[in-house]
């Protein structure tokens, strides 16, 4: 297999997972990439403040233009992509049909066409591409926010049950929610609706979710957004510790993330919140939790976790 560039994904983990005081071995077994790669990495896009994964990117991104070997599209090649993109495959798809033009380039070069046909074909039809890794939240500075950059390395690793993800899934036309929250090794799933995305709706709602097991309640990672504005009150509640992920840096809670995909099958965006009842939102989080697992040895998300309370239990 050819060598690939280190992408800004894997950049914005070096730059987390330095912050958390891992091993260069460490990063490079998690990243699947070579010590070296890394070491080299770190060495050529550290600033004066350290390794930045913004400013790293954005050095790397220079040299490519500046190099006297960076490669130059030919007309025949973007024919060949428009082609592609008009059968409606997808930029990355595109890519692996079409040498010599990367993902990001595809991208650029479909948002610059001044007609917007080819933007026509993309499957998310955005105005503008969604920004990640911006310099400061724009969603506002919570309280005593702890980064997770301070999270115990035991919660990333998720060898115990206790780590637990949180989100919230917002309905149609911005009315209700539902907060999300997984279990980091067993899967687990807790959904509870709020009627407004408020702290204290999403608080209480986050707090009768895991009452009933806090003794597995270690930490808590979220987002930014404001409706965990009120952090400290629920690690006082349940004993535990929030932490928040870095801004634009979703697969910092990738798991997270991919249980919200799985609630949209049975809850798509276009359907409104008000139609959902907490008979159907408990149906649905009976059916996750019970769902066999290929990353649990197809065990499902409650034996494994009753199965750690038991052990749990004996050792008490």
């Amino acid at each position: 297999m050819s060598y690939q560039h280190l992408s800004e994904t894997e950049r914005y983990q070096i730059n987390s997972m330095l912050r958390q005081h891992i091993s260069i071995a460490r990063i490079a077994i998690d990243l699947k990439r070579s010590e070296s790669t890394i070491r080299r990495e770190i060495k050529r896009n550290s600033g004066k403040r350290g390794y930045r994964a913004k400013q790293a990117h954005r050095l790397c991104q220079e040299r490519s233009l500046n190099s006297r070997n960076a490669r130059q599209v030919d007309q025949a090649t973007w024919m060949q992509v428009e082609d592609l993109i008009a059968e409606q495959l997808s930029p990355e798809q595109v890519c692996s049909q079409v040498t010599g033009v990367s993902t990001e380039s595809i991208y650029q070069y479909i948002y610059a066409e001044p007609t917007g046909w080819l933007k026509a074909h993309l499957r998310c039809q955005k105005q503008r591409r969604k920004r990640y890794a911006s310099a400061r939240s724009r969603r506002g500075q919570i309280p005593n926010r702890k980064g997770i950059e301070l999270r115990p390395v035991s919660a990333a690793l998720a060898r115990v049950i206790g780590h637990w993800e949180g989100d919230t899934i917002i309905g149609c036309n911005h009315k209700m929610a539902i907060v999300s929250l997984v279990e980091k090794k067993s899967k687990l799933t807790r959904l509870r609706r709020v009627k407004n995305k408020t702290a204290d709706l999403v608080c209480a709602a986050m707090i009768e979710a895991f009452e009933p097991i806090k003794v597995a309640v270690k930490t808590v990672t979220t987002d930014n957004g404001k409706e965990f504005a009120l952090h400290e009150l629920l690690d006082q509640t349940l004993g535990c510790d929030s932490f928040f992920a870095d801004p634009y840096a979703s697969w910092q809670r990738g798991l997270n993330e991919n249980t919200n995909g799985l609630v949209r099958q049975y809850i798509p965006k276009s359907r409104s919140l008000e139609s959902v009842t907490d008979e159907e939102l408990q149906m649905i989080e009976d059916k996750l939790n019970n769902r066999p697992r290929k990353c649990l040895g197809f065990q499902t998300p409650n034996q494994v976790f009753n199965a750690a309370m038991k052990r749990r239990a004996l050792r008490a």
